[in-house]
């Protein structure tokens, strides 16, 4: 009963309710025309008869209603379970598109990476600032 779904459980108490609400409901209206049966004048049985009627009607109409409700609420628990289903799968194809998106980062970072034991430009010496034209006359001017 663990593995069972709970919708398919919702419908089997739901039905089992039924059967014994019913079968509550025709003893109830047999009590009433039993007591009908034993009364002793005409308007008193019709009442009794009246009331058994009404009593067997009323039960029916609540057996009916337990039975949509439970229907309604296993419908509703199916199409949850649908939906929650459908939204892991999506969660896990999101992850596992970010995984693999991750993965290609990687790779190109590993290409242009330096090797082990390369120079970079941080590693070479820095250059000396070029002199111009201009800054050596300018250096010869001022030497005279």
């Amino acid at each position: 009963m663990a593995e069972a779904d709970l919708d398919a459980i919702i419908r089997q108490l739901a039905k089992q309710q039924t059967k014994t609400l019913t079968a509550v409901v025709k003893k109830r209206r047999a009590a009433l025309l039993a007591r009908g049966a034993k009364a002793k004048d005409a308007t008193g049985k019709a009442q009794a008869k009246a009331l058994a009627t009404v009593a067997y009607e009323l039960g029916l109409a609540a057996t009916k209603r337990l039975q949509t409700a439970a229907d309604n609420a296993a419908d509703a628990y199916a199409r949850a379970m649908r939906k929650a289903a459908e939204d892991a799968a999506a969660a896990a194809a999101a992850a596992a598109a970010a995984k693999s998106k991750a993965a290609e980062k990687s790779k190109a970072a590993d290409k242009t990476a330096p090797k082990p034991g390369a120079k970079t430009a941080a590693d070479k010496p820095a250059a000396k600032p070029a002199k111009t034209g201009a800054k050596k006359r300018a250096a010869k001017q001022a030497g005279r």
